[in-house]
């Protein structure tokens, strides 16, 4: 069975343009993750919002997991504010695993975004949850917190955003994707 630890963002005090957090609308879309994931057979375990950056890699690297997946939303520069709009999903730049996921999270969600063009995947190695982390780790900032549009996709499309990510994992897993429990 595959393993996989979400860790939906931590940062409660990352305001939406539009009202609400990025720790609440992240933690909303794996909420709403769980139920696709358990009746695709993924196990996971997930983060804590109290917990802070230390404690969510320090737990995801308690047991073996097959993947990591972080759920954030971004903010621009302040010289840029509201103008960036588009998905980011990052992976350790030296881990064909996290590129793998995150090429296959980037597809998918060319299905559900407005403007397709505009996601990117791009490798890193600054990102703590992803440097730090054992297993293959990516890191999908989902659309810009203070763009109205973006703000607005995503509160607007918590259970397809779920659906999409969960599709994602099941495709990465080599898992059968379910819509529930048959």
């Amino acid at each position: 069975m595959p393993s996989l630890y979400l860790s939906p963002s931590v940062q409660e005090d990352n305001n939406y343009i539009n009202g609400g957090t990025e720790e609440y609308y992240m933690n909303l879309i794996v909420d709403a993750m769980v139920p696709y994931l358990r009746a695709s057979g993924i196990e996971f375990d997930r983060n804590n919002p109290n917990d802070s950056l230390s404690q969510v890699i320090a737990l995801s690297n308690s047991k073996y997991r097959d993947l990591h997946l972080a759920l954030h939303s971004n903010s621009s520069p302040e010289n840029l504010s509201g103008m960036l709009q588009g998905p980011d999903v990052y992976h350790y730049a030296y881990s064909p695993s996290a590129q793998r996921a995150s090429d296959i999270i980037a597809e998918n969600l060319e299905s559900i975004y407005p403007l397709p063009n505009l996601i990117t995947v791009i490798p890193t190695t600054t990102l703590d949850e992803l440097r730090r982390t054992k297993a293959p780790a990516v890191l999908v900032e989902l659309a810009y917190h203070d763009n109205f549009d973006d703000a607005q996709w995503i509160k607007d499309n918590i259970n397809s955003i779920a659906r999409n990510l969960s599709l994602s994992l099941a495709e990465y897993f080599g898992a059968p994707f379910r819509e529930s429990f048959q």
